[in-house]
């Protein structure tokens, strides 16, 4: 339909185009869902130290627990994200 081609070429109101929105918003979905997959102390890890970019130190004293224990869960929490993500046929 070359209406529907059209439209893939028009920017959305974040300035890009509409395909490239319409990716951003099934890649928020698929690492969401790959994230509601793994177990919570994992994803809180994950989410504070990757996805809102603080300092291990920070998010470790906030949590109540040592670095190194944050480290490890950051660590297995990407083995089970990776995980999720194969399951869910999705390659990297």
């Amino acid at each position: 339909r070359p209406w529907l081609r059209g439209l893939t070429d028009q920017p959305s109101d974040t300035g890009r185009p509409v395909a490239d929105h319409a990716e951003h918003l099934v890649d928020e979905w698929v690492i969401n869902e790959a994230l509601n997959r793994i177990g919570e102390e994992q994803r809180q890890a994950l989410t504070e130290t990757y996805l809102r970019d603080r300092p291990y130190a920070d998010v470790a004293a906030e949590v109540g627990i040592p670095v190194g224990t944050l480290r490890s869960r950051v660590f297995y929490g990407l083995k089970a994200l990776r995980a999720a993500l194969d399951e869910m046929g999705v390659t990297l």
